[in-house]
Order: C-alpha cells, then structure tokens, then sequence
C-alpha cells in the first residue's frame, strides 16, 4: 500500500492504472476510521482491481470551526486498518494541497435541486456546498469506476446521487457507479461513527436510545400517522437525560420531501449526546 499525499503523486498512480485496464474503486473519508468504513473498503477491493481511500479532513463542509478542530485524526491507525483490508492507494493530502487560498475561502456554488435546503443543510449552511466540492474534485482525480459511501449520511448520499445522475456535473463522471452500503452498527445498536470516539462510555449507553427508537418507530408506523411518529420519536428521544433532538424529519427517500404516508419513506435525525452531534436513520 502507498500512501500519496500530492496530486501529482495520485495522478500518476491513476494513470499508470487506466493504462492497464484495471478497474478503480473510490472510498471518501475523513479518516478516524471505524468498522463501518472497513465495510466500505473491503466491497470495494472485492469488487475492483485497485481500491483508493482518500483519508482527509476537509475545512469547506465544516461551517462549526470547533467542530473541525476537534475532529478525531490518527492517520498511522487508519494506514494500519487500510493496509490489512487490502487498499492500494491512500490519498492524504493537506487542505492546502487540495484547494488553492482562493477556492478555500469561497462558497463553491452548486444546484441541490433543494436537496441542501432540508435537514442537515437547513442546520449546517454551506455544509453541503463543500461536500460536493471535495467529492466533484477526489471523483476527477481518481476517475473511479464505483464510488463507496454509507447509507448512514442518508442526505448526502442523496447528493452524491444527484451530482452524478441528474445535475450539470453527470456528464463529468460518466459510467461512474454510487454504490450505497449499509450502516454499520456496534452489537448494541448505536451506528458507528467517527464522533463516537469523542463520547464517554456512559454517554454511548444513554445514545443507544437513538436506534432502539427509530427500531421500534417501524412498529409505531403500522398504526399511527407519520406526524404521530415523528412526534414520539422526538419525544421519547428527549425524555432521555442526556440527548436532546435537533430534527427528525420522515421524508421521500428519493426528494427528501415530507410525505403523508410510509411509502418510500425514511426518518432521519440529529441528536446532540452532550456536545456530541450524532446521526442516525431508519427506512420505513
């Protein structure tokens, strides 16, 4: 495994790859990586001759500097796991590599189709702008043939969807293949994510509470209205000590639109667990 840490460097790589014929595989990251991510990785060496893993921390989709600050790095960890899975190519460059000063400290402008207007994107503006931004730009240096990413950042997966199939950009990436995988969760139920390490074993008991919610939210949808259950879901959640619900919103998996029924539908939510931001969804 090699790691890159320029352009110029994973350009190369790319090239000598196409020359060849092989197939890419891309998995995105932000590194402090986790089973989850491992999942990721490992369909995506299975199902290509040669899998990159971009391991970094990207400034433009943080709209909290704090939150940026206090992301959890260890890049010699995640070398280590990306290593055993197989990976051929880590991609871990500096923000200054990535972006010139002038596209660091500028809005990058793209149509959502309103995708961005919903959820995380009415909570965290710019935040997807800067998702697309880094995503648009590992896409058109990798040129990957699939591109990896979990169900458990439901909106921006969405996104992703939309920039490839349906926005100005498709025709940038074409043939490029999303592939969605599954969240990934620990034995107790609470879906595995890179914030977790920022809680305390007794707040990671109390968050278990978010999943058995959205679990037994399915049960509630066979008898009660979409409002009802979105309402419990809420109010259950915060009768717990120690979270308190940011949104939760049941939406058209495709539009991310509210619906009146559970056809196609998703219910997905942010709750704080102390400062902790944690994100989570159930299909109906």
């Amino acid at each position: 495994m090699q790691i890159l840490t320029t352009k110029q460097e994973l350009l190369q790589q790319i090239e000598a790859c196409k020359r060849q014929g092989k197939t890419i595989g891309l998995v995105p990251t932000m590194g402090a990586l986790h089973q989850g991510h491992a999942s990721l990785v490992r369909r995506a060496v299975s199902e290509n001759d040669v899998c990159v893993v971009s391991v970094f921390v990207n400034p433009t989709q943080f709209n909290n500097k704090e939150d940026l600050i206090k992301y959890p790095r260890n890049i010699r960890r995640d070398a280590e796991l990306l290593s055993e899975i197989g990976v051929h190519f880590v991609f871990a460059p500096t923000p200054e590599e990535m972006y010139t000063e002038e596209e660091m400290n500028t809005t990058f402008c793209f149509d959502f189709a309103g995708l961005d207007q919903v959820m995380e994107g009415k909570m965290r503006p710019g935040h997807f702008n800067g998702v697309v931004q880094v995503v648009s730009r590992l896409f058109y240096l990798v040129k990957p043939d699939r591109a990896y990413f979990g169900e458990k950042d439901y909106q921006q997966l969405a996104i992703i969807h939309h920039m490839v199939e349906r926005s100005a950009l498709k025709d940038t990436f074409g043939g490029l293949q999303i592939v969605n995988c599954p969240i990934v969760r620990e034995a107790s139920g609470l879906a595995l994510s890179s914030r977790n390490e920022r809680l305390s074993e007794a707040q990671k008991a109390i968050a278990v509470n978010i999943s058995k919610t959205l679990f037994e939210s399915v049960k509630w949808a066979k008898t009660m209205s979409v409002a009802a259950v979105q309402q419990q879901v809420i109010d259950t959640i915060n009768a717990i000590d120690g979270l308190e619900v940011e949104y939760y919103e049941i939406v058209d998996q495709s539009t991310l639109l509210p619906v009146q029924d559970f056809n196609h539908a998703i219910g997905c939510v942010t709750v704080y667990c102390g400062e902790v931001r944690l994100i989570d969804n159930i299909q109906y």
